[in-house]
């Protein structure tokens, strides 16, 4: 079974942990799209390195020596280490590779302009992945391509639910709303859904 996954920018690190984890235990599981935003896109980019290099075993590996990094790092005063922690834990470029077996996508907002913006294949970099993870207002934002970008906090901008032969959608939230989300073809209310939807499945904190 493929599942296409989503980490909204609400939902807690170390839940989006606990859910991954718990998926990497499903065998008959496999990961497809992944499209997140907040902390939870460095343990997206973490998970698609490690599956990349060790399968499932690796991911997991990966995963927590991840939090490992963290947690040490959060013993000390460090201004903000998680440039170095993500560069210890993985290497972007092997993401990029198209052989990898996971498909990563990294939204984060222009500073400026507060429009959403989507990193994925060769776009994806440290600077993306720190972006989306940035607090708004209580860190700077990070310079790619010229402009600056942060974390967005507006899980409304999802990705509308698009055809899909086979899979589901798992999305990870900290709210339970999004259970909500429209059908991309139901925009008449007479009209009945001309479409297959993809099956979505909501976890929340």
């Amino acid at each position: 079974q493929v599942v296409d996954i989503v980490l909204t920018s609400d939902a807690h690190g170390a839940f989006v942990w606990g859910v991954l984890d718990r998926l990497l235990d499903e065998p008959a599981l496999s990961f497809g799209n992944i499209t997140a935003s907040g902390f939870g896109a460095t343990e997206a980019a973490v998970l698609a390195y490690g599956l990349a290099l060790g399968g499932r075993r690796g991911a997991r590996t990966a995963l927590t020596n991840f939090w490992r990094r963290v947690s040490h790092a959060s013993m000390f005063d460090a201004a903000n280490p998680l440039r170095s922690i993500l560069e210890q834990s993985m290497d972007i470029a092997v993401i990029r590779k198209t052989g990898c077996p996971v498909s990563l996508s990294i939204q984060a907002s222009n500073s400026r302009t507060d429009a959403l913006k989507t990193f994925a294949s060769d776009q994806l970099s440290i600077d993306a992945i720190l972006a989306a993870a940035t607090i708004p207002f209580f860190f700077p934002a990070v310079e790619i391509g010229g402009d600056t970008y942060w974390g967005h906090g507006d899980a409304s901008a999802l990705p509308l639910v698009q055809p899909f032969e086979t899979g589901h959608r798992l999305i990870v939230t900290g709210k339970a709303s999004l259970s909500k989300t429209p059908c991309a073809d139901r925009r008449l209310a007479a009209s009945p859904c001309a479409m297959t939807c993809t099956p979505i499945h909501i976890i929340f904190d």
